[in-house]
């Protein structure tokens, strides 16, 4: 008789709970100062504010995915879900992400015309509004930064009120040019700025999402390096089908079939094998210990 011995760690690095509260604080203020400065960005002509407005704007509907999904993502896995809803959260920080890349391109593009086509702007609105904007996001970034280590969505909201922060500053910096030099060029030439800060850091984190989503090897883990390790525990004869993959994108799942050795307890080698899948890392993990006959009945994948 085959025996499947089946092992299961439930050691979660980082906490499961996103802070809905900092999300829905940071979702108030930002929705707040969006208004004031695309009514700012309207009365000044500044392509710079209005830029930083449309930011505000894609951090309003992201911060509200964000807090939807970690609404959803709080709810029992179940019976259609066994796993839960924690890769609703990953699916948000890809859409947040997408936008904020979306938003960067639009600003380049309004920049550049702006660019060939120089208007006349006023400087006063321009800098109050944006120091406005400055205080706002500086204080959703601070409600935000604690716990964006915990969770990819919440580090997609992040993302979009630090670029905003930096925007602010750019705004900041570019009305006070235009105030004392009249170079009007320094507003679009702020908003390329903006630009250029904001897509790397939102293209690295929609390729993580990507890689969430697509189950690839988590980053920091090397497929190969696992399976050495687990060779070199005391027992194990032979291995197939380890997978790593992660839900959320902080915590680390790993299954794996071990086979025995020629008469090994098999209950202290899953002993074994799970505490060095968890010193490796790897928080959930399912193995399955078998005789190694039984590789004739099963399709390794």
């Amino acid at each position: 008789m085959n025996h499947h011995n089946h092992g299961h760690v439930h050691a979660h690095s980082s906490p499961q709970d996103a802070p809905l509260m900092a999300i829905a604080g940071a979702l108030t203020i930002t929705a707040t100062v969006f208004f004031a400065e695309l009514a700012g960005g309207i009365i000044s002509g500044s392509v710079a504010l209005l830029a930083d407005a449309m930011h505000m704007l894609s951090d309003a509907a992201g911060l509200i995915v964000a807090l939807a999904a970690v609404l959803v993502g709080k709810r029992a896995a179940n019976s259609r879900a066994t796993y839960g809803y924690r890769r609703v959260e990953v699916l948000a920080a890809l859409v947040n992400a997408a936008t904020v890349l979306a938003v960067s391109v639009w600003i380049a593009v309004e920049a550049i015309g702006r660019l060939r086509t120089p208007e006349p702007i006023e400087t006063g609105p321009m800098m109050i509004v944006a120091a406005i904007g400055l205080v706002a996001n500086a204080l959703s970034a601070w409600m935000l930064r604690a716990q964006q280590g915990d969770s990819i969505n919440v580090r997609g909201a992040y993302l979009h009120v630090l670029v905003d922060m930096l925007g602010s500053v750019a705004v900041l910096v570019a009305g006070a040019i235009v105030a004392t030099t009249g170079f009007t060029a320094a507003d679009p030439i702020a908003s390329l700025l903006i630009a250029a800060m904001v897509f790397p850091r939102a293209w690295a984190l929609m390729t993580e999402s990507a890689g969430v989503m697509l189950e690839r090897v988590p980053d920091g883990f090397d497929a190969r390096v696992v399976e050495t390790q687990l060779r070199g525990v005391d027992g194990v004869a032979d291995l197939h089908d380890l997978h790593l993959w992660s839900l959320d994108g902080v915590s680390v799942i790993a299954t794996v079939h071990i086979v025995a050795g020629e008469g090994r307890d098999r209950n202290k080698l899953l002993d074994r094998v799970q505490a060095e899948l968890k010193e490796l890392g790897a928080g959930h993990a399912t193995v399955q210990i078998e005789p190694p006959e039984h590789i004739d009945h099963e399709t390794v994948c």
